[in-house]
């Protein structure tokens, strides 16, 4: 399989965590609050927690707080499918491709749900054929995109698929709660909205880089299920974040590595990019600790998380889109996303 484009939307507002902060604070919500919540939402928001900006589907900072079933919804149903598409459209672009040359839709989500789900009204947006399968992937929380491409990767392996759109969408903020759970105030003050699109192949195109996909891992740890999770509470999904998570995804992250490593024969100098998923960045920090990697190795992890926040599953696609736009250097590159159930996965690229 080839990874032959790729593309990224998210919404034209931008809101730094200053404003995000002074918005909060005039709210209801906060008030409400106890003082530690209080104490604690400052400090993630004016400190320096890795994210400086994040780009939402609001108009102002003051919807964030109208914490409605129906509205977030509705929210949901407008941005998703306009993400997923304008995603879509540049990777088709980029790619050289028509959209009546595609062959299955394969979109991930965990922000939101539609039935039909979101294959139907993006299929329909970009012109696709009426006979493209679409299969629409519901819970994997942030590590969706390595799954998403490896069902892909089946399908264009059974022969039934010469080019196959995965695309990755989440809106954040159709997923906002505040109470006084320190999970669920950390989730509010680092996600952002966005979406992420990748065409890939069974051949690779001549009109891109040849970004070849090698080998795929994962990894699911249901005895850490709870720690990170999402659950539906008053008609509101709710995020659940254990303050353990960023140890939990920095062990199975640099276990993946070391066992795909040690099957294709390969040493860490021997990979020339990194392009891992970035919760936040106690999660960087824990991950270059136990992988003995420098923040040179995450840097390109760290400007994402910086200018878009945690974008949840399309996260790894925008680090990967910017490794390939700047030119970085080919050969052996590694690509790990991790999140709800616990999950872990990684991917071994070879980049020419």
């Amino acid at each position: 399989m080839f990874i032959n484009a790729l593309g990224t939307a998210v919404p034209p507002l931008r809101y730094t965590q200053r404003a995000c902060w002074e918005a909060l604070h005039a709210a209801p919500q906060f008030s409400r609050l106890r003082a530690p919540s209080r104490l604690l939402l400052e400090r993630v928001l004016t400190g320096e927690q890795g994210v400086r900006t994040r780009h939402l589907a609001l108009e102002s900072l003051a919807e964030a707080f109208v914490i409605d079933p129906d509205v977030l919804a509705r929210r949901y149903a407008r941005h998703a499918p306009e993400l997923a598409t304008l995603a879509a459209r540049r990777a088709l672009e980029r790619a050289g491709i028509e959209p009546r040359e595609i062959d299955a839709l394969v979109v991930s989500t965990c922000t939101g749900y539609l039935c039909p789900g979101l294959t139907s009204h993006v299929a329909e947006r970009l012109g696709l054929r009426p006979d493209v399968l679409g299969l629409d992937l519901v819970g994997q929380g942030c590590g969706a995109a390595l799954p998403n491409l490896r069902t892909a990767e089946a399908l264009l392996a059974s022969g039934r698929a010469a080019h196959v759109i995965s695309i990755c969408v989440e809106v954040c903020s159709a997923a906002l709660y505040i109470d006084d759970d320190p999970g669920v105030l950390v989730s509010a003050c680092l996600f952002g909205d966005g979406a992420g699109a990748a065409v890939v192949s069974r051949d690779p195109s001549s009109a891109s880089r040849r970004v070849q996909w090698i080998d795929a891992v994962s990894l699911a740890d249901p005895a850490e299920r709870d720690q990170l999770r999402m659950e539906m509470r008053g008609g509101l999904l709710r995020n659940i974040l254990s303050r353990d998570v960023p140890q939990i995804a920095a062990q199975h992250a640099e276990g993946l590595l070391e066992r795909t490593l040690r099957k294709h024969r390969l040493t860490k100098p021997e990979v020339a990019e990194w392009i891992w998923h970035a919760g936040g960045r106690t999660v960087l920090e824990r991950l270059r600790a136990l992988t003995r990697l420098t923040e040179h190795d995450t840097r390109r992890s760290a400007d994402v998380l910086e200018r878009f926040g945690n974008l949840s599953s399309p996260f790894v696609l925008f680090v990967l889109a910017q490794a390939l736009e700047e030119r970085a250097a080919g050969g052996w590159w590694w690509m790990s996303s991790f999140g709800a159930g616990f999950s872990c996965h990684g991917a071994l690229l070879r980049v020419a």
